[in-house]
Formats: structure tokens, sequence, C-alpha cells
């Protein structure tokens, strides 16, 4: 499960990318909170504009963003990108502790945010084949899952204390210190073990060479259909949580904070069950699609806090399954010279989609309430689920209709040769 670890450079990865998380999830659910329940009048559609913003760039420039991971230094790219999301965190801080912020100005951090988070993104997922070998690299990318949900954990219980305690604005400032542990991670990494990978060659058309690439592939077409449902009306995970949390069972900050984490312990089982695969399947990511839609349904007919709380493991146990799963099948299937371009389409349908879903999300939330949102959640697993099985039905057809024609044609020549 855990052998990935043997590599130094791994190791190192692994340990500042926990506590860099941390504090991402803290200032995540300091940020929704703070616009939910203190810049508005709990606003679920607020937050979608404000997911949406964060995102969105993913979206517009991944083109740019892949094509810039498949030909620059990695390693130098994601000091550049650490360093300034450390400085945005550090400046929202400020604006929140002066009591000076306005939503328009959460609006702006986000939007600045997810345009370096674009050229983050492929170059994080890409570098960690340059720490381990490719045989190791599900593995390497379910231990990043790991280690992102573990901070899922932590970090959104922490946050809810704290912005009870102190206020969102010192939580702004704690995560801005913790891109620190993953700056100094990129500083101790052995530069004379990094795996060298090819990079794109120079010229004219690399951009348009990955949208060839992927749609001459069916399987890759197939699992980013899937995730782009999944992603865009699915995981709007914040707007779920705190607009039940608030408005159906009457809680604060802290509940949740704890809710959030509650889904983390499923989500780290999901990644931990990757872990110990030996290799990403297919049928595990539309089997957890299907698995989604049943827990979405379940967690939008709890009468209660407690038993929402429940239903939201099942929940992070089948979404962890579905990312990690089709993550490391893209990511293993794809060849070396076009993975970060691969990658960063990959993330744009991922996460760019929230920009169209997290608003819609958020207005069916405020129009019918929070239990309908996780209506659309339930929904959206159940088409990526049909998705796969009609993809699976139509592969196994045609390898049936092959096969038959293949026998045909040898008995044909078979019978020829006789004569």
């Amino acid at each position: 499960m855990f052998r990935s670890l043997q590599f130094f450079n791994y190791r190192i990865w692994f340990v500042g990318a926990i506590v860099s998380n941390i504090g991402t999830w803290m200032q995540r659910t300091a940020q929704d909170w703070l616009v939910y329940d203190i810049l508005t009048k709990q606003d679920a559609a607020a937050m979608g504009i404000v997911m949406a913003l964060q995102l969105g760039p993913q979206l517009l420039m991944a083109p740019w963003s892949g094509l810039i991971a498949d030909s620059f230094n990695r390693r130098h790219l994601l000091m550049i990108t650490q360093i300034s999301m450390a400085l945005l965190g550090l400046g929202l801080g400020i604006m929140v502790i002066a009591d000076v912020v306005e939503l328009w100005h959460v609006y702006a951090f986000a939007l600045a945010l997810g345009m370096v988070a674009s050229v983050d993104a492929p170059a994080r997922q890409t570098f960690v084949s340059e720490l381990v070998r490719d045989d190791f690299l599900p593995n390497a990318v379910a231990l990043n899952s790991t280690s992102f949900n573990l901070a899922r954990m932590v970090g959104p219980a922490v946050s809810g204390v704290l912005t009870v305690a102190v206020g969102p604005g010192w939580v702004f400032l704690i995560n801005a210190g913790t891109f620190g542990a993953m700056i100094a991670a990129l500083l101790v990494i052995r530069g004379s073990e990094l795996r060298s990978l090819p990079k794109a060659a120079k010229g004219k058309g690399r951009i348009r060479e990955g949208f060839r690439y992927v749609r001459h592939r069916p399987d890759l077409m197939v699992v980013m259909t899937a995730i782009f449902i999944i992603g865009t009306f699915g995981l709007n995970f914040a707007i779920y949580i705190a607009a039940m949390a608030r408005t159906e069972f009457g809680g604060h900050a802290g509940d949740f904070g704890l809710l959030s984490s509650v889904m983390a312990i499923g989500s780290v089982m999901g990644s931990l069950l990757a872990a110990r695969r030996d290799r990403p399947r297919l049928r595990f990511i539309f089997g957890a699609a299907a698995a989604f839609a049943v827990a979405c349904t379940a967690a939008a007919l709890a009468p209660n806090a407690w038993l929402f709380g429940l239903a939201l493991v099942p929940i992070g146990v089948s979404a962890l399954t579905i990312m990690t799963g089709a993550n490391a099948y893209v990511q293993t299937n794809t060849d070396q010279v076009m993975r970060g371009r691969v990658m960063a389409l990959y993330m744009a349908i991922f996460m760019g989609g929230t920009p169209i879903g997290a608003p819609i999300v958020g207005a069916v939330t405020d129009a019918f309430g929070p239990r309908w949102g996780l209506g659309v959640g339930a929904l959206a697993g159940l088409a990526a689920a049909l998705v796969g099985f009609i993809w699976a039905w139509r592969a196994r057809h045609m390898r049936f209709q092959f096969d038959r024609s293949a026998k045909q044609k040898l008995r044909i020549t078979y019978l020829q040769q006789r004569r």
C-alpha cells in the first residue's frame, strides 16, 4: 500500500504535501464560511460563483498550462506557483483581519488563485512521474490522494474551530505559512535522483497535438466524459455541506468543519483502497459512480445531522475511488511526452466544469433546498455510471463482432489452402 515511499524524493514530497494540503483545506473551509455566513446572508449561489471563479481558469488555460508543464522544468514551475499562492493567501488574510474585505475582493482572490492553480495542477500531477518509476505511478497517485484527504480530515475541523475562535483572516495567514513546507520539500528533493522524461519538441501545433491524441483514444474520452459529469454536478461538497449544516440543521462554522472532516474519512478510505490496487481499472471507476449516486441519495434523505454525517462517509469513498482511479488511468495510459498536455485537459474537464455546475447547484439549493442540491449530485453519479456502462457494452459488442469476423476469415483462408 505504501511502496512508493521507498523513494527518498517521494517521501519528502509526501510530507511537504500533507502540511501544505492541511493549510489549503483550512483556507477553503474558512473562505466558504466567510462568503456563506459573513459576507452574505447564507447565499449558496455566491459560494458557487467563488468556486466558478477559482476553478474556471483551469478550463480556459488548460491547453497552454499543459504545454508549459510538458516544455519546462516542473520543479521550477512548482516553486513559482507555490510562492504565488502563499502571497495570495497572505494578502487576503491581511484584508480580512483589517476588516476591509468585501465580497468582490474574495471573487478577485478566487480568480487570481485559479489562474495560478491552472499552471500548478498539470505540473504537480506530472511531477510525480519524475519521483517514481512508471510501475509505481498508480500507487504514488493514490498516495497523493491519501495525503490530500488526510489533510481534508484535519484541515476543515481545525479551520472550523479557529474560524469561530479568532476569525477566518487568521486561518488565511496560517495557510500562507504552510506553503513553506512544500517549498522546502522542493528545495530538499535530490535533483540527481529525478527521472529525466522527454519534453515536448519545439514548433507549431503542439497544443493541437494534445487534442488529437485524446480524440483518437476512446478509453480516455469515456473517462474524461464521466469525470466531467461528476466534477461539474457531483463534487460541489462545499455547497452541499454548508447548506445542510446551516440551513437544514441550524449548525455553525464548527459543524460545517466537522462534517467536512467526516466526509474526508471516507475519502481517505477510498484513496487507501486505490493504493492497494496494482493498476487502475475502468470497472472500478464506473462502479464507484453508481455507488456515489446511491450515497448522495441517502444523504439527501437523512433526517438529522448524525445520519447525514454517516452518509458522507460512502460519498467520500466512492468520490475518491472515481477521482483516483481516473487520474491514475489517464496518467499510466498516456505517452510520457504527451502526459502534461493530456493531464491539463483532464484537470480542465474535471475542475473546469465547476464554473458551470457550481452556480447551477447553488441556485437549485437556494430555490428548492439543500436536499434537492444533493439530488443533482445523485443524478450526476447515475449519468456517469450509464456512460461507462454504454461504452463497455459497445466495446464488448465490437470485440465480439471483430473476433467472429476474424474467425470467419481464417476459416475461408484455410479452405482455400486445402483446395
